[in-house]
């Protein structure tokens, strides 16, 4: 079957978005908010009586017509108010699509359920479970899906865990899934680290005694580590594991790095079409590819600015704070992955402070792990990190 190469919502428009060329396109847009914010400030040179009839005259030979400004429609505040009523709308789609799938889910060796609950910010956030029915629970998994997908897309994944006696929890974050959110759109990648504590209590409180670990793939592998640099949260799990992270991302020019928050402030939900592009694929399992790009609930739009800016900045965190990761931790990465950066998680490896660390890196593969031919290898590895420590 031919495949059209498609990228993950991280793939390539990381990399566009941080490039000089998207820069341009960014101070484009800006001059044209400058030009909207001057329009109530337009006056005439001469007015009143002033005007001589010649001049008039010269006026009217040039055009009676005023001075024509023009501007993004997206800076319109009707088209705002419409854009966010349909924002919700899709938010609600996409929700009833989740539940959808949850219902539809029949099988004999699992229970999967649903659940939602709200902030502290009045996102109503939906979360999954998966019980296994025949075998006893000895641990939980708190799953973190990755920028533009969202955790229904790892059922196999955790039926393979309740198969080998794990209880797996599920949170679509911010702006991906069921969740609210305008889609892929996040404002904050500190509201996704706060809704995983939040969410880390509910389960612990559900299931008392059972050791907990947290797994992150991507961009939820970055939520999971900022989540454990708190003290609380690193008490509360015996260990995480991390799926290609997202521990560092490097723009092609410094000035980028240094006014993607003064741009992402002024332009938050601005989309760079530049950083819509094709580049290697995330599996090199066609079928998978397929299933990925052709789930509504799978993001494939242009990345926004302040999701970018997000992604940035969670990673220039985690840099600097390498060293203070003591919570034991599995990190799996493909060395031929082009979204995420496998010697950045051999940094993370060489330079935590934790006691109890694994890495391994597999050879030739790509970014989603869990969906490459060799999943069920990595699966198994996983499998086999969670036994010696349950």
């Amino acid at each position: 079957m031919a495949v059209e190469p498609l990228t993950s919502g991280a793939s390539g428009r990381i990399n566009a978005l941080f490039s000089l060329r998207a820069l341009r396109s960014l101070l484009l847009l800006l001059n044209a908010v400058v030009l909207f914010l001057l329009v109530p400030f337009r006056g005439k040179a001469n007015s009143g009586d002033n005007v001589g009839k010649d001049e008039k005259q010269e006026s009217g030979r040039k055009g009676s017509a005023s001075t024509v400004i023009r501007v993004p429609w997206a800076l319109l505040p009707w088209r705002n108010a419409t854009m966010a009523v349909d924002h919700e709308v899709a938010a609600a789609v996409r929700r009833s699509q989740a539940i959808r799938r949850v219902f539809q889910d029949d099988d004999d060796d699992t229970v999967r359920e649903f659940c939602l609950f709200s902030t502290a910010r009045g996102d109503t956030l939906f979360t999954q479970s998966w019980t296994p029915i025949s075998v006893q629970v000895r641990g939980l998994v708190v799953l973190l899906h990755g920028l533009n997908e969202h955790s229904g897309r790892y059922t196999s994944f955790a039926k393979r865990l309740n198969a080998n006696g794990f209880k797996v929890y599920g949170m679509d974050w911010v702006g991906h899934g069921g969740t609210d959110g305008i889609h892929a759109y996040v404002h904050s990648l500190d509201d996704a680290v706060v809704d995983l504590k939040i969410f880390l209590d509910k389960v612990l409180a559900e299931n008392p005694g059972l050791p907990c670990f947290c797994f992150g793939h991507s961009t939820g592998g970055a939520i999971v580590l900022k989540a454990v640099l708190d003290p609380k949260v690193e008490a509360q799990v015996a260990g995480i594991i991390m799926t290609s992270p997202a521990v560092a991302i490097q723009p092609t020019h410094p000035i980028v790095m240094a006014l993607a928050p003064v741009i992402s402030f002024l332009v938050p939900r601005y989309q760079i079409t530049v950083a819509n592009k094709k580049g290697r694929p995330v599996s090199r399992d066609p079928q998978a590819l397929v299933e990925k790009y052709s789930d509504p609930l799978v993001y494939t739009g242009p990345l926004r600015v302040r999701t970018g800016c997000e992604l940035l900045r969670i990673t220039s965190y985690l840099q600097q704070n390498l060293r203070k990761f003591t919570v034991p931790f599995f990190v799996l990465h493909g060395t031929d992955d082009t979204v995420t950066d496998p010697q950045a998680s051999e940094k993370l490896y060489k330079e935590a402070a934790s006691t109890d660390k694994t890495i391994r890196l597999f050879q030739g593969l790509l970014h989603d792990l869990l969906f490459e031919l060799e999943r069920e290898a990595v699966t198994d590895g996983i499998i086999e990190w969670l036994n010696c420590r349950v």
